[in-house]
Parts: structure tokens; C-alpha cells; sequence
């Protein structure tokens, strides 16, 4: 009778979902991205994330074997965010670069603030933004070589390295759409293919990792200010520009992989959704107001911050609350 009543801590009911699991379908989930930055950048941009997610599974292992701490590297979390921090680069960049961004992003962004669910800020993201700030050259190298890219469009891409899909549109040009959707543009590794990247989201979605919350308020509350600028601005065909942007850049990649990491999105609703519509400002401000043509990594790792002030004001009431602060109200 009194196995009926016994009490535990909470949670009392749980998922056979597993961290390793979710994080698997992740990594399974990111492989059409690699896969397509591996054909159209050629044999570096494997090496690069090969480097970048050893050195990612490396320094987590290490960190916590000298820190006396459980290894958790088994989980695939390192994995991935190795594979993050990897298809975040430029495909011709040093090899230097993604392994400082892989300790940097597990040792500091992560461990140091307690390890996996406990880092306020995406680690993949905040390794990317220690980059750009700390190897802003080789960061936005875009310099195309080797892969399937016709050597027509390397001979013009090499001329002028910074002629990417966003500098072309902050312009106000346009951008073939078929290229960003397939993605044989200049870019970083991860970010050029659209279509690989909906390929793995599609597949998130399916196993319901993730959900359309944060992405789609994200992806269109940008879609409808950028709608609205290109109509301002009198562009000749605002949709279409509109679509370039949507394409274009990390975008894609940030909406669907990062922005709705469980350690740093909101976990309500409501705040999801305020998440995502504050994402969509805040890119917008960035690639349309400023000088900076992306702004996606700052975006997330902003609202990272700002995510448990958003859970404080969404978090829904315990039973009996509401009515006791009433009471006490008269």
C-alpha cells in the first residue's frame, strides 16, 4: 500500500528520449549540409570539419578528465557543436581557426558554465562570434576553390572574393534564386545549400526534435520586414529580393539548428514565439540598417542572453497562485 504513495523528486514521468539520441538525429540531421559544402567546396572543407569536430570531442574530454568531472563526450552534444562550429567556416580557412573555435566554444561557452544544459549561449555560436571578432580576415575569406563550382565562377569569385549572395544584396541586387536554393554559391561550408538544410530540418521535424515555433516566427516576421523595406525601397521585384534574403547567408542554418537549441531557447510557448519574433528584428536590423550584410550569429547569441528574462514573464502560474495573489489583492 505504500508503494501507492511514495514520493520522489520530480520528473515522476519520463520519455525514452535520450540526450545521445536527440543529438544523434542532429548530426544525422546536419549531413545533407555537409555532404553538399564537401561537393562544392572539394576535399579542404572535409578536412575542416573532420578537425573541427575532433577537436570539439577532444577538448570536452580532456577538460573533464583533468576537472575529475563525468565524460560526456558519449552524449554526441561535443559532436555536434563541432559540426556547427565546422560548417560555419569559410571553406578555404586555415585549420587553426575551427580548432581554437572548438576549444574556445566546449571550454568556455560550455564547460566552464557547468556543461550541457547548463551554457547560456549556444557554444557553436559563441565560438563563431569569438572568430569573427578575434580572425575577422580569415573568417570572411570566401574565396572559391576546388569542388563543382565551374572554374568560371571560381576565376570570378577569386577576383573578387567578397562578392557573396548578401554583399550582392546589400546592394539592392538581386541574386539567382535556383543558385541559393541549390547551393552553388560562395559562402561558408554549412550555410550555401537551402535545400539540404529544409532536407534536415524536414527530418528534425518528422522525429519531432524540434517544432515550427521558434523557425517559422523567426523566418517570417524577417520574410515581412524585409517585404516591407524592399517595397520602400522601391527594388524591382521585392518577392524575389525578399527570397534571396531568406536564402542567402546563415539564415537557414540559424533558424532551424541553432536558434532552437534547448539550452538556450525558451522552453514556454509564448516564449518561443517572442523568441523567434525578436530573431527576426534583430537579423533584419543587422543585414538591412547597419553595414554588417549578416547578422544571425549576433542575433541568437543576443536573444541567448535575454532568454531567461523572456521565461520569467512566460512561465505559466502553479495551481492555486493566481488565485492566492488575488486574494492577497483583495
Amino acid at each position: 500500500m505504500n508503494d501507492l504513495y511514495s514520493v520522489s523528486s520530480s520528473p515522476h514521468v519520463r520519455a525514452g528520449v535520450t540526450t545521445q539520441k536527440i543529438m544523434g538525429a542532429v548530426a544525422l540531421a546536419l549531413l545533407p549540409a555537409s555532404v553538399c559544402g564537401v561537393v562544392f567546396f572539394g576535399m579542404h572543407a572535409l578536412i575542416v570539419l573532420l578537425v573541427s569536430v575532433a577537436s570539439a570531442v577532444l577538448s570536452e574530454y580532456v577538460f573533464e578528465r583533468i576537472t575529475k568531472r563525468p565524460v560526456t563526450v558519449y552524449d554526441l552534444s561535443a559532436v555536434v557543436t563541432g559540426l556547427l562550429i565546422g560548417l560555419n567556416m569559410p571553406p578555404e580557412v586555415p585549420l587553426f581557426v575551427p580548432i581554437l573555435g572548438s576549444v574556445f566554444g566546449i571550454i568556455v561557452v560550455k564547460q566552464l558554465f557547468g556543461g550541457i544544459g547548463q551554457n547560456f549561449m549556444n557554444p557553436a555560436l559563441g565560438a563563431r562570434c569569438f572568430l569573427l571578432i578575434s580572425f575577422s580576415s580569415q573568417m570572411t575569406d570566401f574565396g572559391a576553390k576546388g569542388g563543382m563550382m565551374g572554374a568560371a565562377s571560381r576565376a570570378a569569385l577569386d577576383a573578387v572574393s567578397s562578392a557573396t549572395p548578401l554583399a550582392t544584396l546589400k546592394t539592392g541586387a538581386a541574386y539567382p534564386l535556383g543558385d541559393l536554393f541549390l547551393g552553388n554559391i560562395p559562402g561558408t561550408i554549412g550555410e550555401t545549400s537551402a535545400l539540404a538544410l529544409l532536407i534536415g530540418a524536414a527530418f528534425l521535424l518528422a522525429l519531432k526534435v524540434i517544432d515550427l515555433r521558434i523557425p517559422l516566427s523567426y523566418i517570417g516576421t524577417f520574410f515581412v520586414l524585409v517585404l516591407i523595406t524592399s517595397l520602400i525601397r522601391g527594388y524591382n521585384d521585392p518577392f524575389y529580393f525578399t527570397l534571396c534574403e531568406i536564402f542567402a547567408g546563415g539564415l537557414m542554418l540559424g533558424a532551424w539548428f541553432m536558434a532552437t537549441d534547448y539550452a538556450t531557447c525558451p522552453m514556454t510557448g509564448k516564449g518561443q514565439l517572442i523568441y523567434g519574433i525578436c530573431l527576426g528584428v534583430l537579423t533584419y536590423l543587422f543585414r538591412m540598417v547597419s553595414k554588417s550584410p549578416e547578422g544571425v550569429s549576433y542575433a541568437i547569441v543576443f536573444m541567448n542572453c535575454l532568454t531567461p528574462m523572456i521565461e520569467q514573464f512566460t512561465r505559466p502560474l502553479a495551481f492555486g497562485i493566481k488565485r492566492e495573489k488575488e486574494a492577497k489583492n483583495g
